[in-house]
């Protein structure tokens, strides 16, 4: 039997994933602050060990698939959480997990990045040098800083979740040769806008509401977590075998909109 493992599992894409998994007889090992197998923290350093630990103790250190769907929005305080969450909870899952994968019948992992990751240019950023170093304490404290300053205070969470998700997508890449000579795939969906619990949240939120409210794609309509889920299944299917390394936009076409020569 294929064991896959979510973080995120309890809502959202993450529940739609693991529902599509469960459907093809796939155990599935869900990871999530609570409805979860595994319950653990992935803001923090302990909860992160705790998820690994937990995982490779209910796969018994086989693992076929690691997706990781955990993630907060924009409005979530302290903007310092989502950066935790949305970069650092991630790769230690998959460093974490690794040796794990490379024991697996044809092992591949995915990542949720988002399409908010390519709305500016983060080349030269300080801040996402600071994530691929791995320097939670200076990344905490150029978030802290975004937050302090006139201009971006209200949009320090912003800065915080986009800069994660295009960090997040740049560490998987970074990944792709040492992940592919070992035979475990990696692969990054970025969506955009997705009908879920945490884009109603930041709905209600009154900083990012109305512009999550006024942005909507060519398509003219937000993503069901289900239309990601499929994604990320094909992912992770024999059918995508040769799919290494790649970020795969999901999003009703924001991205092509705001960058039709880059690709």
């Amino acid at each position: 039997m294929t064991t896959a493992v979510i973080t995120g599992a309890a809502s959202g894409m993450g529940a739609a994933i693991r529902q599509r998994l469960l459907d093809t007889g796939c155990r599935v090992i869900g990871i999530d602050l609570r409805d979860a197998q595994i319950q653990a923290d992935l803001s923090t350093p302990e909860g992160r060990a705790a998820a690994i630990d937990g995982a490779l103790s209910q796969s018994g250190g086989k693992i076929d698939k690691l997706i990781c769907c955990a993630g907060v929005g924009p409005h979530v305080d302290p903007a310092t959480l989502v950066a935790s969450v949305n970069y650092f909870g991630v790769v230690a899952l998959l460093d974490g997990l690794f040796e794990a994968l490379r024991q697996g019948t044809d092992p591949c992992a995915v990542v949720v990045s988002s399409n908010s990751a390519t709305l500016q240019s983060w080349a030269g950023s300080p801040l996402r040098d600071a994530y691929l170093r791995g320097d939670e304490a200076g990344v905490h404290a150029l978030v802290r800083a975004a937050a302090a300053d006139d201009v971006t205070r209200d949009q320090s969470g912003y800065v915080a979740y986009a800069s994660a998700k295009n960090a997040v997508a740049a560490a998987a890449r970074h990944r792709a040769a040492v992940w592919g000579r070992a035979g475990v795939r990696l692969n990054v969906v970025a969506p955009g806008a997705v009908q879920t619990p945490l884009l109603q949240a930041g709905l209600d939120d009154p900083r990012y509401g109305d512009a999550i409210r006024d942005f909507l794609p060519p398509m003219g309509r937000r993503a069901q977590p289900e239309e990601v889920a499929s994604l990320i299944e094909f992912l992770c299917s024999p059918q995508a075998s040769y799919m290494h390394g790649n970020v795969v936009f999901i999003d009703g076409g924001v991205d092509a909109v705001q960058r039709p020569l880059d690709f």
